[in-house]
Parts: structure tokens; sequence; C-alpha cells
């Protein structure tokens, strides 16, 4: 007796299974040929053209000021 309930219950498993696998197959079989169709649009790396350029200082028309020496400081 118990190997007859045993049996019946595995088998309800299995079909249980193998109908939801059917379903799901036929719920989303456009998809899964979609995704498996798909073809990516390709990325190119984006190419950067800098330009470097280094404007010079304009010499300066005032003497440079000289720091004071401490001694004076001190004082």
């Amino acid at each position: 007796m118990f190997a007859m309930i045993a049996a019946t219950l595995f088998s309800a498993a299995f079909l249980l299974a193998v109908s939801t696998i059917a379903w799901m197959f036929a719920l989303y079989r456009d998809k899964m040929v979609a995704a498996l169709l798909f073809e990516p649009i390709p990325q190119h790396a984006p190419v950067y053209h800098m330009r470097v350029r280094r404007l010079r200082a304009p010499k300066s028309v005032r003497p440079v000021d000289l720091p004071m020496p401490r001694a004076i400081l001190a004082a």
C-alpha cells in the first residue's frame, strides 16, 4: 500500500514539473527566440582628440619683491 501511495505522489510531482516546464515554454517561446536571435549593437570605444596648449605667462614689468630677512622682524 505504501509503495502505491509513493508511486502516485511521485507521478503527480513529475507530471506537475513537466506541465510547468511545457507551460512556461509555450508562454515565453517568443521571448526566448528573440533573445537567442538578438545581435547587440557594436559599441565602439570613444576616441578623444586632445590638444594641449601651454600659454606662457607674460614677463612681469615690476621688480620682484624679495622676502625680508628675519633679523629685521626680530627687532
